[in-house]
């Protein structure tokens, strides 16, 4: 696990990049947030992806409406904690929730198993989501070393597999009133942090290409040779291969393009938490299609690249000692987080019915 790259991340303040400046915090900018995120990516994807719930967790709490929310959390995260996140799960029903909180007192406590905890492992802090007794929707934050949390490292996909993405274990934690984050309750809005949600996923694609346009280049001018018949010396001079790192370059630029031009429109779509905005489910919407369609180009193209790579060498370049294939598997998992062919659905739902984009929370 990426211990050591994370402390360095939280070490150099850079979890704190959106606090607002209201909060003690940088007030970093949003568009330049992404672009920090496409390099971060390009260095190491399993880091940008394992930051994902922390990042995603100021966002949310800079936009929400509730000023306690923002008072409580903010601070320890100016100290440099982490926040992981525990609200999937695995085995249960759609939209079944098998993890419980039950009150106990002046406290409340919380039983349940989650997966897909992405970022859990570096955390200080997590974000779960239980059932309570009234089987509505609860959210609240525990420390990650509080007594009956029990993290895994259970991860086993074929690509990303150092994002933190396993199991937390919850038996009877305690949970108490100042730890809970404002209602789960839906309010048939769109949910003001989903964009930004999505558009994470898009931007570490981005990464991914950028470092298989790399490895193309430094493979082909290091170890690739040219086929008999290609009539060069040098695989720098075959056409196909220039055409095939020309073609990975061309849909890396693309899909960065498209990244930051909705990152744009995340931006725009941020209202003033404390003051009615009659425009801002407008901009929400605009948001969402245009993350859509940025996640659409982003996994088309990444999952492109990634393939294309192979097409600059020989049998050589399937050699595991390369490990070059690990582009293609960290493309293919992020690409299975959210399928693209929905994105597109919804994308062309809006433009020939004028379908609004669902607010499932994956829009």
């Amino acid at each position: 696990m990426p211990y050591a790259q994370v402390a360095e991340f939280a070490a150099a303040g850079l979890g704190t990049w959106r606090v607002p400046a209201s909060h003690g915090g940088p007030d970093g900018g949003l568009v330049e947030l992404f672009r920090f995120l496409i390099d971060l990516a390009e260095a190491d994807p399993n880091v940008a992806q394992g930051l994902r719930s922390h990042l995603a967790f100021v966002e949310n709490l800079r936009r929400s409406p509730d000023p306690t929310a923002r008072t409580r959390w903010f601070p320890p995260i100016l100290g440099g904690a982490l926040v992981g996140a525990a609200s999937g799960e695995i085995g249960a029903p759609q939209g079944v929730m098998r993890t419980r909180l039950r009150r106990d007192g002046d406290r409340w406590r919380v039983t349940g198993d989650k997966f897909y905890t992405t970022g859990t492992l570096f955390a200080e802090l997590i974000s779960v989501t239980a059932l309570d007794e009234a089987d509505e929707f609860v959210s609240f934050v525990v420390p990650a070393d509080r007594a009956g949390v029990e993290r895994l490292d259970d991860w086993d996909g074929i690509g990303q597999r150092l994002t933190a993405s396993g199991s937390t274990l919850f038996r009877d934690v305690e949970v108490f009133a100042d730890e809970f984050l404002p209602s789960h309750k839906s309010t048939g809005k769109r949910p003001k942090v989903s964009p930004f949600f999505q558009l994470y996923l898009a931007a570490v694609q981005v990464g991914i290409a950028r470092n298989a346009v790399a490895d193309a280049v430094e493979y082909a001018r290091r170890k690739a040779r040219p086929i008999k018949h290609a009539g060069v010396a040098s695989s720098l001079e075959d056409p196909y291969v220039r055409e095939s790192v020309g073609d990975m370059a061309a849909r890396a630029y693309g899909a960065e393009a498209a990244v930051l031009r909705a990152a744009e429109a995340v931006a725009a779509a941020e209202a003033d938490p404390a003051a009615a905005d009659p425009g801002e489910e407008d901009r929400l919407r605009a948001a969402s299609l245009e993350v859509s369609q940025a996640h659409y180009v982003a996994t088309e193209a990444t999952l492109a690249v990634a393939e294309r790579l192979f097409d600059v060498g020989g049998a050589s370049t399937a050699q595991r000692s390369h490990n070059l294939d690990r582009h293609w598997r960290n493309a293919r998992t992020i690409a299975n987080h959210n399928p693209r062919a929905h994105k597109a659905a919804v994308v062309g739902g809006w433009l020939l019915a004028g379908e609004e984009p669902p607010i499932t929370g994956f829009f």
